[in-house]
């Protein structure tokens, strides 16, 4: 079968948030497209899209309806056609899609960890009793509980210069953010500090994006084959089963990290009550096509330690 590439007359349309991380992620995926296939960059549209989630900025993201708050619209225009693909932070994104659109590819992952942000302190750990961290993150709320029970917890969001002015204006001592997102954007002059995996697990495919697309279009599956990176792909599908069998959403207290070596796949998981006072855990390897079935059987073993009541 043949399929016909885009061209500048009939650009192929490329869907996104507007913000300046979720710019950068769409037009890394079109000059990826652009390499791969020898396209000039008038080929091809970048598409902003208001989304619910951006538009809300006065509440906190668990109090609103919290699957889809950073995809909704984006998938509706997919759907009818108003664009050809959608660029997402995968972690943002449920684990069901509505009928019709498929995520089947990912670009390489960037770096997974968290990144721990303050203009006072270099670390948690440097964090004194009381110090107050700013987080908007179910997760990370209850990660710090588990953990660093003596510091105060508050509200906020915002991009990154407005969250840094918030710790210029002493409204909290510190701040978290994805060092993809930093990394991404090439903000080296952020004073930030990764955080190890082993003391702080990451949210699903934290630094992973995601590609989605209608599953009947041909020409959209054929160039997004050609950017697609595997190793990620595998990594995502055993995580977002783990969050699939727990019915998760991007808020509710659950991380997990899947790692390749060789030919094994390493997937560690933990879910959170939300007020930190429990905490469990669950790890397995095995072949790296297993993936999904090890999220799901872990997910499983999980909810039998927690009981029916455990996220409430």
């Amino acid at each position: 079968m043949t399929v016909e590439m885009p061209t500048p007359a009939q650009s192929f349309k490329i869907g996104t948030r507007g913000s300046p991380l979720a710019l950068a992620q769409a037009h890394e995926t079109r000059d990826r497209l652009m390499a791969a296939w020898d396209l000039p960059q008038e080929a091809f549209a970048i598409c902003v899209i208001k989304v619910t989630g951006d538009q809300i900025q006065d509440k906190p993201l668990r109090e609103i309806d919290g699957k889809g708050l950073f995809t909704r619209e984006i998938e509706e225009a997919l759907i009818d056609g108003s664009i050809d693909i959608a660029v997402h932070s995968t972690k943002d994104m449920p684990v069901a899609h509505p009928a019709g659109l498929v995520m089947d590819v990912f670009l390489p992952r960037e770096d997974v960890r968290d990144a721990f942000v303050s203009l006072k302190y270099k670390s948690l750990a440097d964090l004194p009793d009381g110090a107050v961290v700013g987080t908007s993150s179910t997760r990370r709320r209850a990660q710090l509980a588990a953990r660093f029970p003596n510091l105060k917890v508050v509200e906020f969001r915002g991009n990154v210069q407005t969250r840094l002015k918030k710790l210029a204006d002493g409204v909290a001592d510190a701040t978290f953010l994805a060092t993809a997102g930093l990394r991404r954007l090439g903000m080296d002059d952020v004073p930030y500090t990764p955080i190890s995996p082993d003391d702080m697990l990451p949210a699903i495919a934290q630094g992973a994006i995601g590609i989605e697309r209608r599953g009947d279009d041909a020409r959209a599956a054929k160039m997004l084959a050609a950017i697609h990176d595997a190793p990620t792909g595998a990594r995502v599908a055993a995580e977002r089963a783990f969050l699939g069998r727990l019915d998760g959403s991007c808020e509710t207290p659950i991380g997990a990290l899947a790692e390749i070596e060789g030919d094994q796949l390493h997937l560690r998981g933990e879910i959170l009550s939300e007020d930190g006072a429990r905490v469990l855990t669950d790890a397995a390897t095995g072949p790296i096509a297993s993936g999904p079935d090890m999220g799901n059987a872990m997910a499983l073993r999980l909810l039998s330690r927690a009981g029916p009541d455990f996220f409430r």
